[in-house]
Parts: C-alpha cells; sequence; structure tokens
C-alpha cells in the first residue's frame, strides 16, 4: 500500500472542493479522492445543460440557474453518506447559502476552500485547456464569491500558493485531521 494513502475510518464523509474557477479544484479534488480512497465526483459533470451552454457562450450564472445544480450535488452527498461511503465532491460553493444548500439534510460535509488571490487564479486560468469557463467570468466569480467566515465551522481554507503538490498536501492533511476526529 503507498504510505501516501490513509485509510478512511471515518465512512459517510464528504468532503467539498470549493472555490472561484482555476484554484485547481477538479486537479485537487482527484488528488485528495485518490489519497484517501474517496469516491471523486467532478461537480461540473452535475450541471444542467443550460448552464453549461450559459457559460459558455460568456454568461455568468445567476442564482436560479444554481439552483438544481446544487440540488443535484446535496444530493450526491446524501447518497454516498448513507452509503457509509467517503467521497470528494469539486463545487465552487461561492455564496454562503450555496454551502447551505449543500448541507441542507446532510450530516457529514467539510468544506475545503481553495483561495488565492486574483492574479494567481488568472495565470493560472490563461494556463487552462479544455474547459468550458472563459477568463472573462473570473471576475464575475471573484465578486460573487463571500469568502467563508468563522461561523461556517465546516470550512477549512487552502492557500493555493505553491506547488499542485504542495497544495494537495495541504488538503490530505486536513481531510485526515477531519477524518481522525481534530477538527469539527
Amino acid at each position: 500500500m503507498n504510505s501516501n494513502r490513509i485509510s478512511v475510518e471515518k465512512k459517510g464523509h464528504v468532503f467539498i472542493i470549493m472555490g472561484v474557477s482555476s484554484t485547481g479544484k477538479s486537479t485537487i479534488g482527484a488528488s485528495l479522492a485518490k489519497s484517501i480512497n474517496a469516491k471523486f465526483i467532478d461537480g461540473d459533470d452535475l450541471h444542467p445543460k443550460a448552464n453549461i451552454l450559459k457559460m459558455s457562450s460568456g454568461l455568468p450564472l445567476v442564482d436560479e440557474d444554481r439552483i438544481p445544480w446544487l440540488e443535484r450535488i446535496r444530493d450526491a452527498a446524501f447518497s454516498i453518506e448513507k452509503k457509509n461511503e467517503t467521497a470528494v465532491i469539486v463545487c465552487s460553493a461561492l455564496k454562503k447559502k450555496y454551502r447551505q444548500q449543500i448541507c441542507d439534510g446532510n450530516e457529514h460535509i467539510t468544506f475545503l476552500f481553495l483561495h488565492g488571490d486574483f492574479e494567481l487564479v488568472k495565470n493560472r486560468m490563461i494556463d487552462r485547456k479544455d474547459h468550458f469557463m472563459p477568463i472573462t467570468l473570473l471576475r464575475n466569480q471573484f465578486l460573487t464569491l463571500e469568502v467563508p467566515q468563522s461561523d461556517e465551522m465546516n470550512v477549512i481554507p487552502i492557500d493555493i500558493d505553491g506547488s499542485r503538490e504542495q497544495v494537495i498536501e495541504r488538503c490530505v492533511i486536513e481531510a485526515k485531521n477531519v477524518i481522525n476526529g481534530l477538527f469539527c
């Protein structure tokens, strides 16, 4: 067994990798899931067709567009908890009410908030290929983002300044703390 992997003792837990576009959510989420032997779900795959078409045409989503997408994420998390599984789900979860909607009816969700300054994220977005969100929407995402505050006890901030491996390691350490009951 790979010594970098951890064994998940606490079942029925979902880690939501959140943040604006190009913070590395999908890449980090997939690596975290592999490291903790968890299921991986990219929330972008749960967007309704209309949302993908809208973003592809350069239009930002509004709250009404996000409701069915957030319901799908909430329901996936519910299913995972009820099956006593562990998963990592990628979802921008930009507003507090979105995070609350995902948590509604779920008991064991931890958000890992990938964050960095606008210039860092913009440079990473410029380097991306084959993604449906254009760079013109990044500013809108930063304006929409409600940075989690201390009253959101199930959110752990993860600084993305550093190498991909460093960010993954930060997430693995925090996930270990949650799994081992060191984080409330």
